[in-house]
This record gives C-alpha cells, sequence and structure tokens, in this order.
C-alpha cells in the first residue's frame, strides 16, 4: 500500500493512522481488482478510470465518501450503523467500529452500477 503511505503519515493521531490504515488494506485485500491512488489528497479506490470509493480524515470521524448514488442506495443501512452522512459522503466516527458489511456492500454495488460508466464520476 506504498501509493498511501504519505497520506498516512499525515494523520497525527496514531489510532486514527492505525484504523484508516486497516480500512485501507481492507479495501485493497477485499477488492484486489481496485487500482489505489491518491487525489484531491484523498486515498480513493478506482475501476476502469472510474471512481468507486475514497476515504478522508476528521477530527471526529473517517469518511467515507461512495458518491450520492452509492448513500442513496443503503442510506437505511447507514443510519441503523448509526453513521451520519450528506449526499456524498459518510461519517464513521472515531469511537465506533467500522461497519465492514456495509462498506462492502457500497464499494460492490459502486463497482456493478459503474461497470459501463466510462467517465469517473456519476452524472
Amino acid at each position: 500500500m506504498k501509493e498511501f503511505e504519505e497520506f498516512l503519515a499525515k494523520i497525527d493521531d496514531p489510532d486514527h493512522r492505525d484504523r484508516t490504515e486497516k480500512a485501507l488494506q481492507w479495501v485493497s485485500e477485499k477488492f484486489p481488482q481496485l487500482k489505489r491512488e491518491v487525489k484531491w489528497n484523498q486515498p480513493m479506490f478506482t475501476d476502469h478510470g472510474t471512481f468507486i470509493i475514497a476515504f478522508s480524515v476528521a477530527k471526529k470521524h473517517l469518511a467515507v465518501a461512495p458518491e450520492q448514488a452509492g448513500i442513496e442506495q443503503f442510506l437505511e443501512e447507514i443510519k441503523q450503523a448509526g453513521y451520519d452522512h450528506t449526499k456524498q459522503l459518510v461519517r464513521m466516527p472515531w469511537n465506533q467500529p467500522i461497519d465492514y458489511s456495509l462498506l462492502e456492500k457500497m464499494i460492490a454495488f459502486n463497482i456493478k452500477d459503474k461497470e459501463d460508466y466510462s467517465a469517473f464520476w456519476r452524472k
């Protein structure tokens, strides 16, 4: 995961850095076909040149960005997990476990939904 080393090194809180690294490693292992990239200072995963999911770090949470369609598709599960969200990202608080089952569903949805998509972002 050398693509993410510089990003991870900038996370001051060791616990936040460790949790973020574990999440990125999990995605890399679960979806090895996805390309690891850093764009706009965010680690992200792409598939055939199209955006699948990105991560960012905030003081109180790890933000996961599956695009608006990924959030709308799993809105009830996001709420059930106790996560806050906006139109573009899900906030996974540092004091709660990461719901890897939900994360897997969002990624799998984006891969399938965008399999014939050629643009980076959905329009």
